[in-house]
Formats: structure tokens, sequence, C-alpha cells
């Protein structure tokens, strides 16, 4: 049997384990085991599984995973996400559906120090739920806000998935997060317009909040200011060259834990936990990268990828057209699969494609993320959707689905919108130090 063939039916086999309900890191690496098991010989296929899990597991570049993920739980763990919520609410809570534009400002500003969709809307549901319905919100708006708020955790920096990206892709991890901060901005923006849109039909869903004072909106931030310290050291000393990302996250991991300390929050079984929740997180990424490894030396060995790729940039099709289907085809396997599988799944296969029709692979790398969202909020699978229903157990799945309805059709016209303009995207990592 050729190897074409091989990584054909290795491919098809691990789709098979994963609607079978197999974790998708032992998918990926038993499929790519077996491939190049047959393709080089059991010997040499487990001594490059040695190698493949040994080199991931001590590579200098991969510490950033647990730092950044340390960094987002002791900023969970501080109660940030409260204050957060709480400061967003007094400037905009007297506003028509202003407790869901607090709640979309909350994530977003939350996200900047987490990294984690699934930890955002988890935190901020706990947030901001109680308060959407003492003001009588529908169970729609507030839990589709939280929802969609929740996905802007893997776009703006620090992004777990972007450094995951990265190195995939061997693409330099700073330029990505960089890349992130506008269309993540932009994201949070494009959400409160649609929440605008929606309680300017339909007041009813979203009642206005109590009006603060002047003095009350400028005290707001105070208790937030660790926050923006901390975000503005961890990114800005990226963007001027000052830290590698690597170094980066261990400045942030520290500036999480001395913040929490400060917030008289951080007690020694809070560290204990947040140290075990990290390595259990930690451990659970990289066995899902290992075994993102596995497929893509499978991959390489049967020629799979060089074959699709090939195929792909030899058709009669303008660039532009070929790349639009390769995002359509990401909205459709975002529908079914997690975010992090998708992209690990996906990129070794499309990245070289992309690379071949001259696109840039930072664009690429934030467009990735981008559609990721929409599948984290989109049916029949929607991660963000039942970690809402699991949070808030008497909203029925329906109607948390009606929700997110409106915030998929305002990240569908973002999407279209960084494509349209992908400078949006490439700009920041251009004038970085």
């Amino acid at each position: 049997m050729d190897p074409l063939t091989i990584g054909v039916l290795a491919f098809l086999a691990m789709l098979i384990l994963l609607v079978i309900g197999v974790p998708i890191g032992f998918a990926m690496g038993a499929a790519g085991f077996t491939g190049t098991a047959f393709i080089i010989g059991a010997e040499p296929a487990m001594r490059l599984l040695g190698r493949t899990a040994f080199e991931t597991a001590v590579t200098e570049s991969l510490s950033i995973i647990p730092l950044f993920v340390l960094m987002g739980i002791f900023a969970s763990s501080s109660g940030l996400s409260r204050d957060l919520y709480r400061a967003f609410n007094t400037w905009l809570g007297h506003r028509p559906g202003g407790l869901a534009l607090a709640t979309i400002g909350g994530c977003g500003a939350f996200a900047a120090i987490c990294g984690s969709s699934i930890a955002t809307a988890a935190t901020m549901s706990q947030v901001a739920m109680p308060e959407m319905r003492r003001y009588k919100y529908d169970d729609r708006l507030a839990t589709g806000a939280i929802a969609a708020g929740g996905t802007i955790g893997i776009l703006i920096p620090p992004s777990v998935i972007l450094a995951l990206y990265g190195i995939l892709t061997e693409t330099n991890i700073g330029d990505l997060f960089l890349a992130g901060i506008i269309p993540g901005i932009i994201t949070v923006l494009g959400f409160m317009a649609a929440i605008a849109i929606i309680t300017h039909i339909k007041p009813e869903l979203g009642p206005r909040g109590e009006r603060s004072t002047a003095a009350e909106k400028l005290l707001a931030f105070k208790d937030v200011w660790g926050m923006v310290a901390l975000f503005t050291l961890v990114i800005g000393g990226i963007y001027l060259g000052i830290f590698t990302p690597t170094e980066a996250a261990g400045i942030g991991a520290i500036g999480a834990f001395l913040l929490a300390l400060l917030r008289r929050r951080m007690t020694a079984r809070l560290l204990a936990s947040s140290l075990v929740e990290t390595v259990k997180t930690t451990a659970m990424l990289f066995t899902i990268l290992i075994g993102a490894i596995i497929l893509n030396n499978l991959l390489v060995l049967s020629n799979l990828a060089a074959a699709m790729s090939g195929w792909v940039t030899g058709l009669v099709l303008p660039s532009v057209l070929v790349m639009a289907v390769i995002l359509l085809l990401y909205i459709l396997l975002g529908a079914v699969l997690d975010a992090l599988a998708m992209v690990l799944l996906t990129v070794p296969i499309f990245f070289p494609i992309v690379l071949g029709l001259g696109f840039d692979p930072i664009w690429f790398g934030v467009m990735v993320v981008m559609v990721a969202e929409l599948g984290l909020i989109s049916p029949p699978i929607g991660m963000n959707v039942f970690i809402i229903k699991g949070m808030v157990d008497d909203v029925p799945l329906a109607k948390i689905y009606i929700g997110v309805l409106p915030f998929c059709i305002a990240q569908i016209i973002l999407i279209a919108l960084m494509f349209a303009f992908p400078g949006i995207i490439t700009w920041l990592p251009t004038t970085a130090g």
C-alpha cells in the first residue's frame, strides 16, 4: 500500500475515533502512530513517538503555555472578573441592555489576562447572570451575551490557541499576540453593537439599570488598575521588544500572583489548588499538542498534506476564492469540533496551502481563531453554549441558542471585515520594536 493511501486511511480512522468519543489528543496520536508504523515500520515509529513526546515536553518555547495558564488561573482566583464587570456596569449599566454591554466589556478585559474562552464564559456567568436576572433581563439576551463574550478569551492576548498555532507553524508568537489586539477590540465593539440593535428594537429584553454619578464612574476602575498595569506590562514588553513571549508569560504569572496577594485573595489552599489546576490544564493541552505533532509527522511522511496543497493551489481559481472556501470549511468544522481540536487538527493540513497561495501566516492565524470563536457559539455543538447551560441549568438549551444567534451574525460580519481588510490584523505587528 502506498504512503498516500495509508495517510488517507489513517486520517479517516482518526475521524471515526473522534465520532465514537475518543479524546482528540489520543485519537490524533493513535492514527498518526499507526499510519507512521505502516510506512516506516513499528520500531522506527516507536522511536519517533518517544522522541516527539520527550522533545515536546522539554522544549523551552512551550513553557509559555503553563505560564499563561497559571496567569489566568491566578487572575480568576483573585476575583478580578467581578471587579471588571462592576466597573463596566458603572459606566454602561444605565443604557438599554447596559448589563449585557458590561458583560461583553468585562469578558474582553478579563480575556486580556485569561486566554481561555471556557474560563472566561464560566467565570463571567457566575458574576453577570445573577445581576441581569435581578433587573429582569430576558434569558436569551443574558445567556447569549455571556456565551458570546466568552469567545473573546481566545483572541485577545494572551491566547493559548494563538500560542499553539505559532508553535505548530513556527510563526512568531509575539507577532500573533499583537495581531489579535485590534480584532479583539473590534469584536468587543461588534458584540456591543449587536446588543444595542437588539435592545433598540425590543427594549424590554434588556431594561436600563441605575445611572451612576460622575464620581462613581471615576472610582469604578480603582479595583482594576492592577489588571490594566499587568496587561500593559506583558503586551507592552512584547511590543517594545523588551521581553520574549515566554519571558512575558513568566512576568505575567508572577504579576497575577502578586496582584492576588495585594487584593488579599491568595491563601495557601488557593495557591495549591491553582497550581494543581495549572498542571491538569497543561497536561491536557500537551497531550493534544503531542497527538497533533504525531499526526503531522504522518501527513509529511505520507505526502498527504503536500498532495492536498498541490491540488488546491493547482485549481484554476483566484486565491481569494480558495481562501474563502477554506474559511467556510472552518466555519462548518467549528459547528461540530471544539475550537482547540479544530485548530490543531486542521492547521497542519491547511497551513501549507495558505502559504502556497501567498497569504500572511499571521493574518491566517488570527482568522482561524475568529472562525473558532464562531464555532464556540454555533449549533449543534457550541462549547460555550454548553458551558452556560451547565452554569444556568434552568434555561433551556434552545433558548440559549436563540440568544447567541445575533452574535453569530455579528461574528460573521466581523470575519468578512477582516477578510476584506487584512491590514486590520497585520498592521500592529509591523510597528513592533
